[in-house]
């Protein structure tokens, strides 16, 4: 993690093709997000909206955001809208040997205080990601 960034990385053993699916696909999505599948709408092109309600301990948490760059099975640029304004996310896809496929997944760092809280989350995405991919 650099000051203004928190970069996780996970190396999967899925090639880029599925890996993308999982990632883009409304089905898979609604898994891995903790979304309620009927809630998610993904509209993955540059300019396109997404949409998905997830369900917390404190309840329904409804989150949209907009694709700004979309380039196939590589890369991802996305924001979510946070009430404080829209936070931009990257997720990046890259062959590794064996078929196999790193995920880079990109935020702005937080205030200092909440970074450890923001990681954490951040790769319990990851793991959950990588859970649904090895069920398809």
């Amino acid at each position: 993690m650099s000051s203004d960034e928190i970069t996780i990385g996970r190396d999967l053993d899925a090639p880029r093709e599925t890996v993308w699916r999982v990632w883009t696909e409304p089905q898979y999505f609604a898994r891995w997000f903790g979304a309620t599948p009927e809630s998610v709408d993904l509209d993955v092109r540059p300019g396109g909206a997404w949409r998905a309600t997830v369900a917390t301990p404190a309840g329904e948490m409804p989150m949209r955001g907009v694709y700004r760059e979309v380039v196939g099975r590589e890369r991802l640029v996305w924001t979510l809208d946070l009430p404080q304004g829209a936070m931009e996310m990257t997720a990046t896809f890259a062959d590794l040997d064996g078929g196999r496929t790193r995920v880079v997944l990109r935020q702005p760092a937080p205030p200092e205080e909440q970074c450890a809280q923001a990681e954490e989350g951040a790769a319990q995405l990851l793991d959950a990601f990588a859970k649904v991919l090895a069920s398809v």
